[in-house]
């Protein structure tokens, strides 16, 4: 993490006067998009994620490209709420996320404004009810992008991705899954060890404030985001194995593109 002198102060101020420079005009315009339900609601959080990667010095590059097929659910890891940013940067997507994050003030603001699904794992019963909400949506043709893992991980491995949320296929005649991986791989143009990675990553008992200092304050980061072949499911199809045929597809791209082994799916 850098030092906090008076320069990344200052840094750090500018970067975040510059955030709100474009949120607090874009936040009630969202709102109003949302409210009346206008097809523009998908499109303003792009534009304001990839101004965000552009102040914040986040440049991404994206190999294949989300399906076309519809409905679509993309199952992604999980590094830092970064991923967010880049992820919102590329295409338009709603959240599927922890109850928790509603609650986080103006974190929880841009989360609802996004559409996103908040889910309280602690509460197995409320899965189904969930899982219809989010058919809903699929059915409207939003496409939802769900972390595989449940949570965040330190960005050098992939945690076992979880099945409970794809039984939303259950709610469906058919539905595409489609694997994504997110990896942090240059910082300051130079190839990210896995001490490197560290900078990125926000896990565990991480304090978010300061991950977010280190952040805005730190070198410029690259981001690969890979778009695997989609699959389609339906009712019949073993949730569990899908969970564990998305993990493994993940794993493989996140692999790649540490350490540039060609990979097909």
């Amino acid at each position: 993490m850098p030092h906090f002198t008076f320069a990344n102060r200052l840094k750090f101020a500018l970067k975040i006067i510059a955030i709100a420079g474009f949120a607090l005009p874009a936040l009630p315009i969202q709102w109003l998009f949302v409210r009346f339900n206008s097809n523009a609601q998908r499109y303003l959080p792009v534009i304001f994620h990839r101004y965000v990667a552009f102040i914040i010095g986040l440049k991404i590059h994206v190999k294949g490209a989300p399906s076309k097929n519809r409905p679509l659910m993309l199952v992604s890891n999980h590094v830092s709420w970064l991923d967010i940013v880049a992820l919102s940067a590329v295409c338009p997507v709603s959240f599927i996320a922890k109850s928790e994050i509603e609650g986080w003030g103006v974190f929880g603001l841009f989360a609802r404004l996004q559409r996103s699904i908040f889910v309280n794992r602690s509460r197995r019963a409320a899965t189904k009810k969930v899982n219809e909400t989010i058919a809903e949506r699929l059915k409207r043709n939003d496409v939802m992008l769900l972390f595989g893992e449940g949570t965040t991980g330190n960005g050098c491995a992939i945690l076992p991705f979880k099945s409970s949320l794809i039984g939303v296929a259950g709610e469906l005649k058919s539905l595409w899954f489609q694997p994504v991986s997110i990896v942090y791989t240059k910082l300051s143009g130079l190839p990210a060890g896995r001490y490197d990675r560290a900078h990125t990553a926000w896990y565990g008992n991480m304090e978010l404030l300061p991950n977010l200092r280190s952040i805005l304050t730190g070198p410029p980061i690259d981001a690969v985001i890979r778009f695997g072949s989609p699959h389609q499911i339906d009712i019949k199809t073993n949730r569990k194995k899908m969970a564990a045929d998305l993990e493994a597809m993940s794993r493989q791209m996140t692999y790649e593109a540490h350490y540039g082994r060609k990979t097909e799916f």
